[in-house]
């Protein structure tokens, strides 16, 4: 009897793999949120298919279209968003306090991408950029948005938390 495993299991093992950042609040909250620990794993995912698309841009753009260096424009913005999207995985992966900041900024690229994808495109490639704006570019945005305001109110409670453990040893401590 084969036992297949459910993509939950999947992620547990692979989320399992990397320990949570070593930071201050990790000790008194680690952030367990389901989709928080989907978000490592598929981060990372997304940044390793980012990169033959950006190689596959640089090579396949042309040189020149209304401005020089066209084709280094969107390889080069590629490959930001790429870092970004690596950061936000990495981040999510330690349940760092620096995901917040990554989400937010990955956020951002992810919209000037499909913004830019849509406006620069030509008549005949127009529905294939509105396609991936709508159905990858514009969810990933909302998902890191939702991950950035997330971890900002998370960050609220490990303060509190750790506000009140930091009182309660002080009040133990005789004088």
């Amino acid at each position: 009897m084969s036992h297949s495993l459910n993509p939950d299991e999947i992620v547990s093992k692979l989320d399992g793999l990397v320990e949570p950042a070593p930071e201050a609040e990790n000790a008194v909250l680690t952030d367990e949120a389901r989709v928080v620990r989907w978000t490592g794993p598929l981060f990372v995912v997304f940044s390793v298919v980012l990169l033959p698309w950006t190689i596959y841009l640089a090579h396949s753009l042309p040189e020149r279209q209304v401005s020089p260096h066209y084709d280094v424009a969107w390889a080069g913005f590629d490959a930001m968003l790429l870092v970004a999207l690596a950061t936000t995985g990495y981040f999510a992966l330690r349940r760092s306090r620096y995901l917040a900041t990554a989400a937010a900024a990955t956020a951002a690229l992810l919209v000037v991408d499909a913004w830019f994808d849509i406006m620069t495109s030509p008549p005949s490639q127009l529905p294939e950029s509105l396609l991936l704006a709508a159905a990858v570019e514009l969810p990933l945005a909302a998902v890191c948005a939702w991950l950035s305001y997330h971890t900002e109110q998370l960050e609220k409670r490990r303060i509190v938390l750790l506000l009140g453990r930091r009182g309660r040893a002080r009040r133990s401590v005789p004088r």
